[in-house]
Parts: structure tokens; C-alpha cells; sequence
């Protein structure tokens, strides 16, 4: 899983759109899922989820935008995992962790976060300090609060402890963006965020096709000339 957050530069008629669109179409008839955002606020102008089956297709994907144009703003690298904690649910349930459909259909509202689990701070909380059974059940409590808000977001976590700053990286998608909030809110509350969770910047936007992804920040950038 590759997370883009690309920049349109000044002047914006650097991009090339139609090159854009064919690493799109390029990189989906090899395999490669890309999912187009608009972004929200200061952080970036637009950005890609791009998941595919090796590593070296989401780099000439990368490779391929940069070369249309866009700046990089920021990136993160994760791969689809099945948690430790979850040895034992339905295979339809693990596929859909290593091999999500996206985007979800009905789902625009976007936003990703990396996270991590405390090692120590002032009140001791390790969270690798923890017996596995202890970890185990603070994870099953943490999924039972997201899995109240089935059907109104889904929520793709991926793995990147050792290939990224982070140990995950959360991927939401929801009908509303107050869905979103409140189920990172209500997520909060549990042990296992509570007392050990750590969480990066969010990146918010609206997921839609790449041609009107790239009509609106290239218009946008066109008018603040």
C-alpha cells in the first residue's frame, strides 16, 4: 500500500492531466488499485491510494505522476496484514484485510492517519510489555467499538512496522465526514487507544474518479494565479 499527497506546483500548467490519467489507467491494467482524493486544507491538494501486489508497481506508478508534474508533499508505505490477534476469523474476513475492494462504493468521505502503540511514558503504559493473552483482549475490545459502525465506515488497516515511521497506517472511509469523526472519537475511549495509542497527522479529502479529482485541484490552482 503506497499513500501519495501530491502538490500541484506554481504554475500549475506544469501537470500534464492526460499523462495523469494514463499512469492511472497503466497501473490498473497491471494489477494496481488507485483510489484518487481530493485533499482537504494545507497539507497537500490531492493524493493516491495505490495498492498493488509488489512494490516495484507502486513505484513506477510514483514514478509516473512525478513525471506528469505533481510534487510529492508527503507518502507513507504499508502492506495489507491480518493481525496476529486475528488467527482465527472467517477467511472472507482475512481476504478482505490482504485484498480490500476499493474504493467502497456510497463512501467519499476520506481520511488516513498512521498510529503506533506507546512503549513507555510517564504512567509506564508499554504496550510490548503486555502478555499476549493482555493484548489480545484489548484488541477484541477495540474491534468491537469499530465494528459498530459497520456499514457506515470502512476502515482499512495496514502494517508498516520497520518500512515506515509508524507501526499502522488507517485508512477510513465513510458516507459523511461526521461519520468519520465519530468513530475515531468513539474509538478513543478504549483501553487500548486510551491509555496506549499514539496517532500521526490526518490527512482528510473526498475520494471521487481521477478526472474529476484532477478538474477540481487543477481549477483551483489555475484561479489562485
Amino acid at each position: 500500500m503506497l499513500h501519495l499527497f501530491c502538490r500541484v506546483p506554481d504554475p500549475p500548467a506544469a501537470v500534464d492531466r492526460d499523462r495523469i490519467l494514463t499512469a492511472v489507467e497503466g497501473a490498473e491494467s497491471d494489477g494496481v488499485h488507485v483510489v484518487a482524493v481530493a485533499v482537504l486544507g494545507h497539507k497537500a491538494d490531492l493524493g493516491f491510494m495505490v495498492l498493488g501486489p509488489d512494490l516495484w508497481r507502486l513505484r513506477s506508478f510514483q514514478a509516473a505522476i512525478q513525471g506528469a508534474g505533481l510534487d510529492l508533499a508527503d507518502s507513507y508505505v504499508s502492506l495489507t496484514e491480518v493481525s496476529e490477534y486475528a488467527s482465527g476469523v472467517p477467511d472472507a474476513m482475512k481476504e478482505a484485510r490482504l485484498h480490500p475492494g476499493l474504493p467502497p462504493e456510497g463512501k467519499p468521505a476520506f481520511c488516513f492517519y498512521p498510529m503506533s502503540k506507546r512503549r513507555g511514558d510517564a504512567d509506564g503504559s508499554n504496550w510490548y510489555a503486555l502478555p499476549y493473552d493482555r493484548r489480545k483482549e484489548l484488541m477484541y475490545a477495540h474491534g468491537a467499538v469499530g465494528r459498530e459502525f459497520a456499514g457506515r465506515v470502512l476502515q482499512v488497516v495496514t502494517g508498516s512496522t520497520g518500512i515506515d515511521d509508524w507501526e499502522w497506517g488507517v485508512t477510513l472511509f465513510a458516507v459523511h465526514p461526521d461519520d468519520l469523526k465519530e468513530c475515531v472519537y468513539r474509538m478513543r475511549f478504549d483501553e487500548g487507544s486510551a491509555r496506549f495509542g499514539e496517532f500521526g497527522p490526518f490527512v482528510t479529502g473526498m475520494v471521487a474518479p481521477v478526472a474529476d479529482v484532477l478538474d477540481t485541484v487543477l481549477d483551483s490552482a489555475n484561479g489562485r494565479g
